[in-house]
């Protein structure tokens, strides 16, 4: 496999331990940056907001200092409670409007389901049963959450959103993601296909892509290991839990078929940029030695 240089390769805060919902260390941007170049990844995620500076002009000299160019963010949106909208949608367009400034209108606003935050979902993630879905009303109130935030970032900032398929959140099974999907404007909402995530969701990253590639509009590279959702359900483990046990360990350590993905992705002149992410809770592992660990393993695959 060659690359065609068409796809470029990034990575995350979220690899560093500064992960949604997480009090991690908002203080060593600089090391991040330092070390997310070192190990040859040329563009990165903004990471939590306020873990980067939020003077435009701030971030983009330092962007600019390690070679790097800002992508995206994950933006945490409280879809399924209407009362949190409002918070939401703020949120994320305050978070477009520095991207758009420091990057322009490439960068998505990568909208994430408030994970973690119903026991249900969280309790049983990895294994997802249809009484722990949404109902119809649900849907609604899910579906028209994704699309006002959409809306209003596209007419404010220009920038176009994607929808993050999480673990612990409401759309993490092939089931749910099609149904969010189908049920949401093609020309508004894209895609962020996660292969750890779908995995762990139960789905088949090389078998399933197919189906919703035309909503893809942006990548993340994570693997899985399995054996840790069978301890999750022998010892009743939480999502957070299980990523503290390493669900997500380094590329090519679990069970995603990267080669084939990347076969797919190529077949398709997909243009887009790979986003390595290693889901790390604050003080877990050695995050430079992963993430070089991790480009070593895609620069194998002609990356």
């Amino acid at each position: 496999m060659t690359n065609t240089q068409k796809i470029r390769i990034a990575n995350a805060p979220c690899s560093w331990g500064v992960i949604e919902n997480t009090a991690g260390d908002r203080s060593g941007y600089k090391k991040v940056l330092v070390e997310m170049a070192q190990t040859g990844y040329v563009g990165t995620e903004l990471g939590d907001w306020g873990f980067m500076p939020t003077d435009p002009q701030e971030l983009r000299a330092e962007l600019d200092r390690h070679g790097l160019t800002l992508l995206g963010s994950w933006v945490s949106v409280r879809l399924y409670d209407a009362a949190y909208h409002t918070k939401g949608l703020e949120a994320a367009v305050r978070t477009a409007r520095l991207m758009a400034e420091v990057a322009g209108e490439e960068c998505f606003v990568i909208i994430g389901d408030d994970h973690s935050t119903v026991p249900e979902r969280s309790n049983f993630s990895g294994r997802i049963k249809s009484e722990h879905r949404l109902d119809e009303p649900g849907w609604r109130v899910y579906l028209d959450g994704a699309t006002k935030v959409a809306e209003v970032v596209k007419r404010e900032t220009g920038l176009r959103s994607i929808i993050h398929h999480h673990g612990a959140t409401y759309v993490e099974t092939p089931d749910e993601i099609e149904y969010f999907l189908s049920n949401t404007d093609p020309g508004l909402l894209g895609l962020c296909f996660d292969t750890g995530h779908y995995a762990l969701g139960g789905g088949d990253p090389v078998a399933d892509l197919s189906r919703m590639y035309d909503r893809v509009w942006h990548v993340h590279f994570k693997d899985f290991n399995p054996e840790v959702v069978q301890q999750a359900i022998d010892h009743n483990w939480s999502y957070q839990q299980m990523i503290g046990q390493g669900v997500f360990p380094e590329l090519g350590k679990g069970t995603v078929d990267f080669a084939g993905v990347l076969s797919f992705l190529e077949e398709k002149d997909y243009s887009g940029w790979i986003v390595v992410e290693q889901d790390v809770l604050p003080g877990m592992g050695t995050p430079m030695q992963s993430a070089a660990n991790n480009r070593d393993f895609l620069k194998k695959l002609g990356y």
